[in-house]
């Protein structure tokens, strides 16, 4: 198949550029955002359905005040993360037909963003406990601060660095 200059994809350097409508880019956008939202959203809601059921176990019984806060914390932070990542798809039901899917593209990118936020403020919250629990021992804050700027650098800080380096000049 040959290829010519105005057809080459926009990965072979930052000068080519997708030729595309506002519909069509909305339409990309919106099909890269969901199958985005489909990673976390399994993930989240998994671990939030293990988390709604230690409550009804014996040991949750038998933990200390201190212990079932922070469950608490991390129960509340997995069903924020969660409203947050499957609201993109309420939202584009909502708005479907209403021929304002740039918007929503925008939206829901903002909603995915803040899931992703809760998301590792849940996992940190879940480690905390589970380490907490497991060994009682004083490293557990800094055992568990490693691994938040392990998902700081691999979620935020890399991709954002990519942007920069990368991207520049690009509206995508």
């Amino acid at each position: 198949m040959d290829m010519t200059a105005t057809e080459a994809p926009e990965a072979e350097g930052h000068g080519d550029r997708r030729r595309e409508t506002q519909a069509e880019r909305a339409d990309r956008r919106w099909q890269e955002l969901i199958q985005e939202i489909r990673v976390a959203q399994t993930g989240v809601q998994i671990m939030l359905g293990f988390l709604l059921t230690v409550v009804f176990t014996p040991h949750f019984q038998a933990m200390g005040a201190t212990d079932k806060a922070i469950y608490i914390v991390t129960v509340v932070l997995g069903s924020l993360a969660t409203g947050a990542l499957i609201g993109p798809v309420a939202f584009h039901r909502i708005i479907s037909g209403q021929r304002i899917k740039p918007q929503a593209v925008v939206w829901a990118s903002r909603l995915t963003f803040t899931g992703l936020v809760l998301l590792l403020a849940t996992l940190a919250s879940a480690l905390f406990l589970v380490l907490r629990v497991a060994t009682h021992d004083g490293y557990v804050p800094w055992l568990v601060s490693g691994v938040c700027v392990w998902y700081l650098l691999c979620w935020f800080v890399l991709p954002f660095w990519a942007r920069v380096r990368y991207a520049a000049g690009s509206d995508d």
